[in-house]
């Protein structure tokens, strides 16, 4: 490994601009082409959904793993990425993860359950691919039965690790899933991905993977506690020497007033005159008054705790009380 750049897959249920619910697809989009710029070798594994197949079109295979084919395409950042085309689980329209109705799909264990271990097995010396990772990152509970595997049965696994960027979706299923998704039986205990009766994806990941990260420091302080623990305080504050929070960045190539084609009038840190349109706009487009001397605040994320909503609506009136203006985009 000397001779040759670190070697990092990234295992995650989602990358803009393929596939996008959340932030989740942000960081998996933009992080690989940075650690790329520093000289590691990053590619990225997603599920092979039809809305994936519509933009690459039949991407070639490379290897078949567990029935399901590996197929090899690029990112328009240029990053590599696997394919899992398992047409039975991700060839459905829909979400990721629920249908059109917004129903979560009743089959989600089996779809992400094959997923993690098809993406570990990449990762081990059962491979059979000639790139081979020095490290396995997964994100959120998709990939969280793949430190398991990774760490209970196959050869010559690479160290994993696992970055949370929701606490509050775990994947939480039936324990008779332990059986159904061949996981070794003893697995299924308080100390492993056991979790109030159910088989969890996340503290699989939690508990089995090398390394635990997360968004931010404070995210990383607050997790090891009961009110924002989502019931994993115990085990992240027993792992807290191998948690540690790394602060989101931003790619600045998509995320730039002062080339974004979407905004009216672009403008950058030395001419801000151009923002003042921009406000207008925003303004207008919502049919607050029109005034530059009021201050307008914007709001995008889901209307949950988690994001800080109860903070917004604690202060909305005094927003008010001083002429203030605030836009919400979210659900």
């Amino acid at each position: 490994m000397a001779d040759r750049p670190l070697r990092v897959l990234f295992v995650a249920s989602e990358c803009a601009p393929w596939v996008k619910t959340g932030g989740l697809a942000d960081v998996v989009a933009a992080l690989p082409p940075a650690l790329a710029a520093l000289g590691l070798d990053v590619r990225v594994c997603l599920p092979f959904y039809r809305s994936i197949r519509r933009e690459v079109g039949e991407a070639p295979a490379c290897a078949t793993v567990l029935g399901a084919l590996v197929r090899e395409a690029p990112l328009p950042s240029g990053i590599g990425t696997y394919l899992i085309d398992a047409p039975w689980l991700f060839g459905r329209d829909g979400g990721p993860y629920q249908d059109s109705e917004g129903r979560d799909w009743p089959d989600n264990a089996r779809r992400f359950g094959l997923f993690a271990r098809i993406a570990a097995t990449l990762a081990s010396d059962e491979s059979p691919l000639l790139w081979r990772p020095d490290v396995f990152h997964g994100h959120d509970w998709q990939a969280g039965l793949g430190p398991l595997w990774l760490k209970t049965l196959l050869p010559g696994a690479a160290p994993s690790i696992m970055t949370i960027h929701n606490l509050a979706f775990q994947g939480l299923f039936a324990p008779e899933m332990v059986d159904a998704l061949h996981l070794p039986p003893e697995v299924y205990a308080m100390e492993g991905a056991e979790f109030y009766g159910r088989l969890s994806f996340l503290k699989a990941g939690l508990h089995y993977a090398d390394a635990l990260t997360t968004v931010s420091p404070t995210y990383a302080r607050e997790i090891q506690g009961e009110a924002q623990g989502c019931g994993l305080h115990g085990l992240l504050a027993r792992r807290r020497d191998q948690l540690v929070g790394i602060v989101n960045g931003i790619d600045d190539r998509v995320w730039n007033p002062a080339t974004d084609p979407l905004i009216p009038a672009c403008y950058d840190r030395d001419h801000l005159a151009p923002k003042g349109v921009d406000k207008e706009a925003v303004q207008r487009r919502f049919d607050l008054a029109v005034d530059p001397a009021r201050p307008l605040f914007g709001l995008v994320g889901r209307l949950t705790w988690q994001k800080g909503i109860d903070l917004v609506a604690e202060v909305g009136d005094r927003l008010a009380g001083v002429g203030g203006q605030l836009v919400v985009l979210g659900t």
